[in-house]
């Protein structure tokens, strides 16, 4: 467990946090908004199958990978030296294992599939920006 002076300073992760926050609010709001208004959004049909199967495939990339670093993370030995800053960026349930070093069952079952989902809703919004952005082929 790191403590201290090994810790990062928390000021350092003010704009971190606050751009997390940022892609949960945004995972959410698409999460209520009626189909028609995100067609809309994306200049596209509101039948089309590929305005929901991108972003579903960014969120499952994202998710299943975030879900084995988290688990990289915990299983990492102690000789690693793995970086505190690297590793809070990459995975944030990194700071439980910092703090409180919980079991492997914990890790698996819990905190692993929170990191999961807080990359999967990024791999979401980077999806639906990816679709809004893009520019329409002429068919």
């Amino acid at each position: 467990m790191l403590r201290g002076a090994e810790l990062p300073v928390q000021s350092e992760w003010v704009i971190f946090v606050v751009a997390l926050a940022l892609v949960g609010v945004f995972s959410v709001t698409l999460a209520v908004l009626p189909r028609s208004w995100i067609a809309r959004a994306c200049k596209t049909d509101r039948d089309d199958e590929q305005l929901f199967f991108a972003p579903v495939k960014l969120l499952a990339g994202f998710a299943a990978i975030s879900y084995l670093l988290a688990l990289v993370a915990y299983l990492a030995p102690h000789s690693w030296n793995l970086d505190p800053q690297l590793m809070l960026a990459l995975c944030p349930m990194y700071l439980v294992k910092m703090m409180f070093d919980p079991s492997l069952v914990a890790t698996f079952l819990l905190l692993a599939p929170m990191n999961a989902a807080v990359y999967g809703a990024l791999g979401l919004t980077l999806g639906y920006a990816w679709l809004a952005l893009r520019k329409r082929r002429p068919s």
